[in-house]
Order: structure tokens, then C-alpha cells, then sequence
């Protein structure tokens, strides 16, 4: 059964956040709505306006309009990587966290994939993290402070058929998160990243066939999926001071760490 959902603590009071794909029901949205519950202001950015323009009103009624801001960005675009942090700077003044949730998955055979579907997964997934940890690092270094957490996946971590674009783009996020973090530490920045497996959301449902799901599902050692606040929980807590020794870590918000 599905635990109780944790109410808000104030972990995160005050502190300035940039959360990617972020709009609908999907983890980052339930990361945006987490950091807000615990008394953060957000920027949230995804390239499907539409839904973007919906969440930030949403979120703007019940959370205030002062505390949530939000602005397309296509993570492939270096320009438009550096206007969603120039925002947050201009918005909030600086920038506490960086979630880099932004990431693009498929199903293809190896033997059949053509060029662009491997090209397009890792540059959405892992190259649009690079450009979103590199932007946010070039603000939080003159800080001397901050904290970025990607999203990675167990699939980083484990072999699945059809998935070896997406699974070399997120262990590539896993080695990116490595490697930041050991020249951020320098200047008081921490990288971490979270490997969830399953987390059930509708447009998870529309792209991804009954049975693949269900196996997937017998997989988990609680025999369910996770609910996408409860990858939230663990981005809400590697994002506050409760992690402060943290850094370079991948944690597995699954029973499918190697």
C-alpha cells in the first residue's frame, strides 16, 4: 500500500529553486510542488508550454503568485538554458538549487535505431543535464553555495532491451554527477543525483505497454510503483541541509541498486 503523504517541514524556507520538466503530473512536477511545500521559491521550466503555463497557475493560486515563476526552456538550447538561470537570478536574487529533471526516453533495438533517436535521447537527457549542472555551477561558484540534485535512473545502473540510448544517457548523468561534484566541492557547491526506477504517472501510462509495467512492478521489492512524490521526498531531502555531507552520490529511490 501506498504510505500517507509527508506533510511540509520548512526544510527549504526561503531558498531559491530551478526545477526542469517540471510541468504536469510526472517527478518534477511533484518536485516542484514539494519544494513549495516546504517553503521554497520556485522557478519551473518545461518546453511543452501549454502545460507549463497550467502548472505555474496552479501552483501560483495555492502557493502564491510572489513564490512560483516559470519559463519555457527546451534544454537542447544553450540560450535558452542561460535565460531560465538568468530569470531565476534576476527573480530571486540567486539561485539555492538546481533540480535537473529534463530527460527524454524510447524504445528502439540497437540493430534498428537510426542516428537521430540516439542522438536526440542523450542530447535531451544527458547533454541537457550537462548544460543545466554547467549553468547553475557558474552561478552557485560566485555564491560559494549551492545545491544541484539530477535525475538519473536505475536503468543507469542495469541492462533493459530496447533502452540503450536512454540507459547510456542516464549512467552518463551518473558519471557527470561524479565528476561535478568533485570540482564543485571546492567552492562549497554539492551534486547529487537520484535513481528512481518506477514512478507511476499518466503520460508514463499513454507511452509504456501494460505488461512492461507490470513486470517492472513485480521488479520493486514493495511490489508497486512509486508515486513520483515519493522520488520528491528524496530530492526535497538531498536539497537541504539534512544532506550536507553529501556529495557525488547517487541514491536509488528503488530496491534496483547493483
Amino acid at each position: 500500500m501506498t504510505p500517507p503523504y509527508v506533510p511540509g517541514h520548512g526544510l527549504l524556507d526561503g531558498r531559491a529553486v530551478v526545477v526542469t520538466a517540471a510541468a504536469g503530473a510526472g517527478i518534477g512536477g511533484a518536485t516542484a510542488r514539494r519544494f513549495l511545500e516546504e517553503g521554497a521559491r520556485v522557478l519551473i521550466s518545461d518546453a511543452h508550454e501549454r502545460r507549463l503555463a497550467a502548472s505555474a497557475e496552479e501552483l501560483g493560486k495555492e502557493f502564491g503568485s510572489d513564490r512560483v515563476a516559470a519559463l519555457p526552456c527546451d534544454v537542447t538550447s544553450e540560450e535558452q538554458v542561460r535565460a531560465l538561470y538568468d530569470l531565476a537570478v534576476e527573480r530571486f536574487g540567486r539561485i539555492d538549487v538546481a533540480v535537473n529533471n529534463a530527460g527524454l526516453g524510447g524504445t528502439a533495438d540497437l540493430v534498428d535505431m537510426t542516428d537521430e533517436q540516439w542522438s536526440r535521447v542523450l542530447d535531451v537527457t544527458l547533454n541537457g543535464t550537462m548544460r543545466c549542472t554547467r549553468a547553475a555551477l557558474r552561478i552557485m561558484r560566485d555564491q560559494g553555495a549551492g545545491v544541484i540534485v539530477n535525475n538519473a535512473s536505475v536503468i543507469g545502473w542495469r541492462a533493459q532491451k530496447g533502452q540503450s540510448h536512454y540507459a547510456a544517457a542516464k549512467a552518463g548523468v551518473m558519471a557527470l554527477t561524479r565528476c561535478s561534484a568533485l570540482e564543485a566541492a571546492e567552492f562549497g557547491v554539492r551534486v547529487n543525483a537520484v535513481s528512481p526506477s518506477l514512478a507511476m504517472h499518466p503520460h508514463l501510462v499513454k507511452v509504456t505497454s501494460e505488461e512492461l509495467l507490470d513486470e517492472l512492478t513485480r521488479r520493486e521489492a514493495f511490489g508497486r510503483y512509486a508515486e513520483p512524490w515519493e522520488v520528491a521526498n528524496v530530492i526535497v531531502f538531498l536539497a537541504s541541509d539534512y544532506s550536507s555531507y553529501m556529495t557525488g552520490e547517487v541514491v536509488s529511490v528503488s530496491s534496483q541498486h547493483p
